[in-house]
């Protein structure tokens, strides 16, 4: 019995060293303690229905791997042709397609590219913001590139909302390489320790990095929607905020819109050790059941509103594999469970939006407004113009 207990005792030291040792290779022992508070500090809805916002972002970069412009155009192509197809097959309470969100990067720009994903949008499929990879770069610099492109999607393509408070592009943000203000310990892919500022001045509404595990880049803030304060002599200020509340108002510099980030328990390596859940959908983790499920448990909220749940996934779509997953029907499976399993209307109500929809209906949330959060899409922030084109709303002959 002693021997057995002792070999037992062995087993269970050396899991745990296992477990350990994955955790830190992982990154995860930063963010743990804060998805162990974000369990514990969950709000429970007092009352169905529970309504579900669902904005599926995407890192967009025809050029990905590629000098080719023909391999390029292909990319984009496939996704003017076939997301049409997939997503009119689907339609939230609201009577709204699926909205994909292309967060196009600064440095690709192809003005023949964006004529096509502009179109593609004002047909009610979605909705273009801004994406940036740079490195050893300033604040000056990276200045001139916000503007500049901003400038040009806004002018040259109608592709970004104005705000009617300041007459000026208002755009939401995800850093390339997953290093906004300049968060990796060697300060690679950014450089600029005021980034958060620089692009609050710039026009940006709120950023949609995160989350960015297993990168080191990723915050000790999960499943969180908050406002972060810049220091403009040190990096990652954003590791913390001031979570947006009810009746609360704008603080620091920044909202930071987070998506779910967990265990994944459904997938475990060695059949022990469980992989994360970072909101990501590419080749290697198609959406599934499962995953959906946790995402509807661990979406962020607006605090004082737990009934309305926030759920932000990501993706690379301009990468092929990727396209399999996002375009086929894997990505039909998805639609169909979410509107079979959250979209009964007594228990729970699902809104497909664009990033700039979430952004509305969590300002509208702040400002204690309640009812039908897809009231709110244009709360403060209205749609893009999208020059040369008819702009629909998206909705489905379906809704009625």
């Amino acid at each position: 019995m002693i021997k057995f207990l002792v070999l037992f005792g062995l087993v269970l030291f050396s899991l745990s060293l296992v477990m350990l040792r994955s955790l830190y290779s992982r990154n995860a022992v930063q963010w743990l303690p804060g998805y162990i508070e974000s369990r514990r500090a969950a709000e429970m809805p007092a009352s169905a229905p529970i309504h579900v916002m669902f904005c599926f972002v995407d890192h967009f970069e025809p050029q990905w791997k590629s000098n080719d412009p023909s391999t390029e155009a292909a990319r984009v192509d496939r996704w003017c042709r076939e997301y049409p197809q997939l997503a009119s097959r689907f339609c939230d309470t609201d009577g709204c397609f699926p909205k994909h969100t292309f967060f196009y990067p600064e440095e690709e720009y192809r003005e023949q590219h964006l004529e096509k994903l502009v179109a593609l949008c004002a047909a009610g499929f979605g909705e273009i913001e801004v994406h940036l990879h740079h490195d050893n770069d300033t604040s000056e610099g990276l200045r001139q590139k916000l503007q500049r492109f901003t400038r040009v999607l806004r002018e040259r393509h109608g592709a970004l909302s104005l705000d009617p408070m300041t007459a000026r592009p208002a755009w939401g943000f995800i850093h390339g390489n997953w290093s906004l203000d300049n968060s990796r310990a060697d300060g690679r892919w950014c450089g600029v320790n005021d980034e958060l500022r620089v692009l609050a001045e710039c026009g940006c509404y709120a950023d949609f990095t995160l989350p960015s595990a297993p990168s080191e880049t990723q915050t000790s803030t999960v499943n969180s929607i908050y406002y972060a304060a810049d220091d403009p002599v040190r990096p990652k200020s954003h590791d913390t905020g001031v979570p947006v509340r009810i009746a609360g108002s704008a603080s620091g510099d920044l909202m930071i819109i987070q998506g779910i980030l967990g265990f994944d328990w459904s997938s475990r390596k060695l059949g022990l050790i469980p992989r994360i859940e970072n909101s990501d959908i590419r080749e290697a983790r198609p959406p599934s059941p499962f995953r959906i499920d946790r995402w509807v448990r661990l979406a962020p909220i607006v605090k004082g509103r737990p009934e309305w749940k926030f759920i932000k996934i990501h993706t690379h779509g301009a990468q092929e594999a990727n396209e399999e997953v996002l375009l086929g029907e894997s990505a039909a499976r998805m639609y169909q469970y979410l509107e079979a399993r959250y979209n009964d209307g007594r228990k729970f109500v699902l809104h497909y939006v664009s990033a700039r929809e979430m952004f509305n209906i969590i300002k509208a949330a702040e400002a204690g407004q309640a009812g039908n959060p897809g009231d709110y899409r244009d709360y403060l922030l209205p749609p893009p113009a999208f020059a040369g084109q008819s702009r629909w709303s998206g909705r489905s002959s379906r809704s009625g």
